[in-house]
C-alpha cells in the first residue's frame, strides 16, 4: 500500500518541482500560452477520448456531475460562514475556499491512483467544477455574474460530443482516436509543469492566515467530499475520486481572479501556496484512505 501511495504521488509532486526549479532558476516559460494550449486543445482531446475509451454510463457521468454541484455549494456555505464569523473579506477569501485545485492536481491524482477509469469518473467531476468556477469565480470578486462563460469553455463541448458519441454507439476511425490520445497526453503533465512555474511566481501575504484558511480548505475538502460521497451513494473508484476532488488545495485560477478585479492578490496567493504545500504533506494520508477502502 505504502509503495501505490508513494508512485501515485511522487509524479505529481516531480512534475509540480520541475516546474517550480524552471521558473526559480530564471528560466523562460509562456505561463498564458501554454495554459490556452492546454485549455483550448490538450484537454478536450484528453476529455473527449478518455470518456469514449471508457465508456462511462451516462447516468454515473451525470451523477459525478451533481457531486460536484453539491460539494461546491456546501463549499461556499461553510466557508462564508466561517469568513463572516472572523469578520475576513468574502470577495477575497471566498473562491479560494471554494474552488479546489480540481484539474492540475486533482485529475492528476485520479488517474495515477484509479487509472483511465478514475480519470473519467474524475473528468465527470472537474467538468462542472470547471463551469462553476468560470462563472461565479469572478462574479464573486467583481460582484457581476456572465453566463456566457460556460460557452467559451472548449471541455463543456468536448463533454457534450463524447456524451453524443456514446449514446449513439457511434465508432470513430483509428487514426483518430490515436490522434486524440497524442493530443490529449501532453494535457496533464503540462498542467503540473504549469502549476509549479506558477507556484514560483506567486508573491504571498498574511502567512499566518494562509496557514489557518489552508487548514479550513483541505479539513473542509476532506469533510465534504466523504460527506456527498456518502449522500450519493458512492463506492469504489467513485467514492475516491470524490473525496480526491474535493480534498484538493485552493485553486491557481483563485488568484488571477483577484489579481483581475483587486481583490488582495498577495494574500490569495498565500492561501493557495500554503494549501498546496500542506497538501503535499496530507496526500498520504488521503490516498491510504481512498485507496485503502
Amino acid at each position: 500500500m505504502l509503495l501505490a501511495i508513494f508512485n501515485t504521488i511522487a509524479p505529481v509532486i516531480v512534475c509540480a518541482v520541475v516546474g517550480f526549479i524552471w521558473a526559480r532558476r530564471g528560466g523562460r516559460y509562456e505561463t498564458a500560452f501554454v495554459t490556452r494550449l492546454v485549455t483550448m486543445v490538450g484537454f478536450p482531446c484528453l476529455v473527449f477520448e478518455t470518456l469514449i475509451k471508457v465508456d462511462l454510463d451516462g447516468q454515473v457521468l451525470f451523477l459525478m456531475g451533481a457531486s460536484a454541484l453539491a460539494s461546491t455549494t456546501l463549499f461556499a456555505v461553510i466557508a462564508a460562514s466561517i469568513l463572516r464569523a472572523g469578520n475576513l473579506d468574502i470577495r477575497t477569501y471566498l473562491p479560494s475556499l471554494t474552488f479546489a485545485n480540481t484539474g492540475n492536481m486533482g485529475l492528476s491524482l485520479c488517474l495515477l491512483a484509479f487509472g483511465p477509469a478514475g480519470l473519467a469518473l474524475g473528468i465527470g467531476y472537474f467538468t462542472v467544477n470547471a463551469i462553476l468556477v468560470f462563472v461565479f469565480g469572478p462574479a464573486i470578486a467583481s460582484g457581476n455574474i456572465n453566463l456566457r462563460a460556460v460557452f467559451k469553455l472548449p471541455l463543456v463541448w468536448a463533454t457534450l460530443a463524447a456524451i453524443v458519441v456514446m449514446s449513439t454507439g457511434a465508432e470513430l476511425p483509428a487514426w483518430t482516436m490515436r490522434s486524440l490520445e497524442m493530443l490529449g497526453s501532453f494535457a496533464i503533465p503540462l498542467m503540473l509543469i504549469t502549476l509549479g512555474v506558477s507556484l514560483a511566481d506567486l508573491k504571498i501575504e498574511g502567512l499566518g492566515r494562509s496557514f489557518a484558511l489552508s487548514v479550513v480548505r483541505l479539513s473542509m475538502g476532506f469533510a465534504v467530499g466523504w460527506g456527498v460521497a456518502e449522500l450519493f451513494g458512492f463506492e469504489g473508484i467513485a467514492r475516491g475520486v470524490v473525496i480526491i476532488e474535493c480534498a484538493m488545495p485552493a485553486a491557481v485560477f483563485n488568484f488571477m481572479f483577484a489579481e483581475m478585479y483587486e481583490t488582495r492578490p498577495a494574500e490569495v496567493a498565500g492561501v493557495i501556496m500554503v494549501s498546496t504545500l500542506l497538501s503535499f504533506l496530507t496526500l498520504p494520508a488521503l490516498l491510504w484512505f481512498v485507496m485503502g477502502s
